[in-house]
């Protein structure tokens, strides 16, 4: 079988498929409806806005709080609530104790090149709100504080900053009522994006205290980009979460309503998705929390994600102090395998196949290997092809020599055609005879491609979900291998490619047009190319420009230069 006509059929297959899922797309956008409901039973009933309190899992919760309880807990938002800014060499964020209200990424510039506003996460702007919550109601409808209100700054600070050589700060916040004092502590480390959030709950009153902590993330529907060759067009954007039982689920925005989350779960976590970033709530390793899902209709659509406890119980004279972590950043494996957390690097969403996904994760372990010795991520690209290209050595040799032997068969191809003419059950007969006399196998160039589609597909997720390709430059030219080519050289350099091998590759058995729709094929590819990243492209240069060495060197191998 002819192994470019196989590949080339392969990639209108990928683009038609490409196509239809940006169709889908429209046809979802236009059929949605225009007011959307509680998705999940976490919430008991429709939540009246975004400033409602959940209720607690009945199994996490001393006392399972009814709904008079949680709204009790539900308070206003103060206009005036003290606000504390934070600066580190990774982060500057604003908190006012409930709420990290906007986090910026200080080493992430929106546009490549260019010094302007780093990438903002957290925003609070009415029409792209954004932000992690965390408060705590209690049980029994004592009063507590909310994400909402109730925390306050301990100390007179309002902004906060991390010192030259100091590896942390931390910024506190204090709430009291009735003899209870739960005292909130932020801590911010050098370098990393994971934020430690300590509660502390000190009873010294006279009657036990009785809550449960509750942690969510919320925001508007995020812009959404179009286009089959944009990767940020087919990055998941939408909700995830890890249990220990069903591990890594996800969902998307617009499939929040297709059936509840309602889910019992020891540690975990849970997380919003998007190209490049991330942001999550987890909870402590033995900590019991019911995660959920909710799209809230407060003046316009907002998604929530939620992990509601674990509960305290705290007597007379004591203390409870409950831990999290709250992940503000971009998906960089190497930081998120430092957290240690069951299943966190599956926030890389290279694959909703977990095979694939699987394999991607290696190719990318390989990629971050070569990235270490030669500090450019192009030059790593070119490294793992030729590594993978040595590691198909042996089936492409075999592929290549099929492909040698079916060269020279093409004169007696068609002295065939030529002899039986129309006749197509006779000519098929005599070609297999041939095949066999010859000791030719034409489905020998199959294996390859066969073992090469599923590597490309990972390939092509990974370098498009992976953020440290971000705005990262090759050489010359190629100032960010995330953009497209400015200069459309390496897509001509794909078309040169693909037409030279084409010359060297037999195409026995077709007829004309079927020819001349094969001589087109390279063309019609080089376009499609032309707009995808820089990364991608150099790849499939790459990849295409060693295939074409191999298989020249094939072909003096086996005597046969000639052109087809």
């Amino acid at each position: 079988m002819n192994q470019t006509r196989v590949f080339l059929i392969f990639a209108w297959l990928m683009v038609a498929t490409l196509l239809w899922v940006e169709w889908g797309k429209e046809q979802s956008a236009a059929q949605a409806p225009a007011n959307v409901e509680t998705s999940t039973a976490a919430t008991s009933a429709a939540v009246p806005g975004t400033d409602a309190v959940p209720d607690a899992p009945a199994a996490a919760a001393p006392t399972a709080p009814s709904s008079d309880a949680a709204a009790t807990a539900t308070t206003t938002a103060s206009p005036s609530a003290p606000v504390v800014t934070v600066t580190t060499d990774v982060l500057r964020l604003t908190l006012d104790g409930g709420s990290v209200r906007s986090a910026q990424l200080l080493r992430y510039p929106q546009e490549a090149g260019k010094a302007g506003a780093p990438v903002q996460l957290f925003d609070p702007t009415p029409t792209r709100f954004f932000a992690a919550q965390s408060g705590w109601a209690s049980s029994n409808g004592a009063p507590a504080p909310t994400h909402v209100a109730g925390f306050v700054p301990e100390g007179s600070a309002r902004d906060f900053a991390l010192a030259p050589g100091a590896a942390a700060v931390s910024v506190p916040f204090v709430w009291q009522g009735n003899g209870v004092t739960i005292r909130r502590t932020y801590t911010f480390k050098r370098g990393d994006y994971a934020i430690d959030v300590r509660d502390e709950v000190i009873n010294q009153g006279n009657t036990r205290w009785q809550g449960y902590v509750y942690r969510q993330l919320m925001r508007n529907p995020p812009p959404q980009k179009s286009g089959y060759t944009d990767p940020e067009a087919f990055s998941f954007h939408g909700a995830a979460w890890y249990s220990p039982q069903d591990k890594y689920e996800k969902r998307k925005y617009d499939k929040f309503g297709d059936e509840p989350l309602d889910k019992q779960v020891t540690g975990g976590w849970i997380a919003l998705l998007q190209h490049y970033f991330f942001t999550a709530w987890i909870p402590g390793a033995n900590d019991t929390s019911k995660f959920s899902l909710a799209t809230l209709n407060d003046g316009g659509t907002r998604y929530v994600v939620r992990a509601v406890g674990p509960a305290v119980d705290v007597a007379p004279g004591a203390k409870a102090q409950v831990d999290a972590r709250l992940w503000v950043g971009p998906k960089l494996v190497s930081n998120i395998e430092a957290q240690n957390v069951p299943g966190l690097t599956r926030a890389v969403d290279f694959s909703s196949y977990s095979t694939m996904a699987t394999l991607a994760g290696w190719l990318f372990w390989v990629l971050a290997k070569i990235h270490a010795v030669v500090g450019n991520w192009g030059w790593s690209i070119i490294g793992l092809v030729v590594l993978i290209r040595l590691l198909l050595y042996p089936i492409a040799a075999k592929q290549f020599q099929s492909m040698a032997k079916m060269r020279k068969l093409q004169p007696r191809m068609q002295q065939l055609k030529e002899r039986y003419g129309d006749d197509r059950q006779k000519l098929q007969m005599a070609t297999m005879e041939l095949y066999k006399k010859e000791k030719v196998n034409p489905a020998a160039g199959c294996l390859p491609v066969f073992i090469q589609m599923p590597i490309f597909l990972a390939l092509y997720w990974m370098l498009s979900e992976s953020v440290e390709l971000r705005h990262a430059p090759w050489i010359g030219w190629i100032t960010n291998l995330s953009a497209r080519d400015p200069y459309f050289i390496l897509p001509v350099l794909n078309v040169l490619i693909m037409w030279t091998t084409q010359k060297l590759t037999p195409m026995t058995g077709m007829d004309p047009a079927q020819q001349k729709m094969m001589q087109m094929m390279p063309l019609v590819m080089g376009v499609m190319f032309a707009f995808f990243p820089a990364g991608l492209v150099l790849y499939w240069v790459t990849n295409g420009a060693l295939g074409l060495l191999q298989q020249w060197s094939m072909l003096r191998r086996f005597g046969e230069t000639a052109k087809a």
